[in-house]
C-alpha cells in the first residue's frame, strides 16, 4: 500500500464515523452513502489531492452533496 493509499483509507475510515455520528446511520448505510457520492470519487483521484484535506473539511463537501445532490 503507497502512502496516497494509506490516506485514502484513512480519510474513508473518518468520513464514515463523521456520517454516522452527524447524520445519526449505521456503518452499511454510512458506507453506502460514501461509496456512491460524487465526493468519494474525487477523493480516490489522486489527482486532485483530496486527501490530503482535513477530514471535516472534505465532509463539508459531503455533506453538502447529501443536501443537494450536487458535490460543494
Amino acid at each position: 500500500m503507497t502512502g496516497t493509499e494509506y490516506m485514502m483509507e484513512c480519510m474513508t475510515k473518518d468520513l464514515v464515523l463523521l456520517l454516522m455520528e452527524r447524520r445519526h446511520i449505521d456503518m452499511e448505510t454510512a458506507l453506502e452513502t460514501l461509496y456512491t457520492s460524487d465526493t468519494f470519487a474525487k477523493l480516490k483521484d489522486s489527482r486532485t489531492g483530496l486527501y490530503f484535506q482535513s477530514p471535516l473539511y472534505v465532509y463539508d463537501f459531503l455533506e453538502k452533496e447529501i443536501e443537494t445532490g450536487v458535490m460543494g
